[in-house]
């Protein structure tokens, strides 16, 4: 397998993902998401060569440093009410922390959800404790915080769907989305009918495979 993270092309020095993420101190899944959403985050667009995404070096360092001060800037007054096993969605966790919208959401949080829930329509709807909201928020200004560290949980337990053979699928399908930016409504139609099964299985095996996509050592050997 080729490893090479750094390439030097036309005299630019360019990135793959995983060289990004090294690069920024994101996860992998942040550099996707960065990039899936880059009208958003303003991330860069990148480039394909040799059948790779590229990034070049200098426009990362630029997005990097305003999408830290960015975060700096977002610093709000935290709601401390409720109750902290609450699970709270996207909207309501933005109100906690001062925002106006969910999209000013922090990777840190964004990232990782308590709980994923596959909606009728084929969209996943990411769900947090009010404890892990807050925990976040303590973490912008180094605070103690009373709930669990934001990125760390106990043991894992498998998903219900770690043996089923149709689970591949739905990663592949879910990986494909992710790394051509489709929008993933509607995904659960398209696994049902590519596997023949009912749109309700198909939406919990993309459910499953959404929560392992943050944790690829989940998925080791499914290929």
């Amino acid at each position: 397998m080729d490893t090479v993270a750094r390439r030097v092309i036309s005299g630019r020095t360019a990135l793959d993902r995983a060289e990004v993420a090294a690069f920024t101190g994101a996860a992998y899944s942040t550099v996707n998401h960065w990039h899936r959403h880059r009208a958003r985050f303003d991330f860069p667009q990148g480039f394909q060569h040799d059948g790779r995404d590229w990034f070049w070096l200098d426009d990362i360092e630029v997005f990097h440093v305003t999408h830290q001060a960015a975060k700096r800037a977002e610093l709000t007054k935290v709601d401390r009410r409720g109750d902290s096993e609450d699970l709270i969605g996207s909207g309501a966790a933005a109100r906690v922390l001062g925002y106006a919208s969910y999209r000013n959401l922090p990777d840190t949080l964004y990232d990782h959800p308590d709980r994923v829930e596959a909606l009728p329509d084929g969209r996943l709807r990411r769900l947090w404790f009010r404890r892990t909201v807050w925990a976040v928020a303590d973490a912008r200004t180094g605070r103690q915080s009373t709930g669990r560290t934001p990125g760390t949980t106990g043991a894992r337990k498998p998903h219900p769907y770690a043996d089923d053979p149709r689970f591949p699928a739905a990663v592949a399908l879910l990986a494909e989305a992710d790394r051509t930016g489709l929008d993933q409504r509607g995904l659960g139609v398209t696994l049902a009918r590519k596997l023949g099964i009912t749109q309700r299985t198909a939406q919990r095996l993309l459910a499953a495979a959404c929560e392992v996509s943050r944790h690829p050592s989940q998925v080791d050997g499914l290929a």
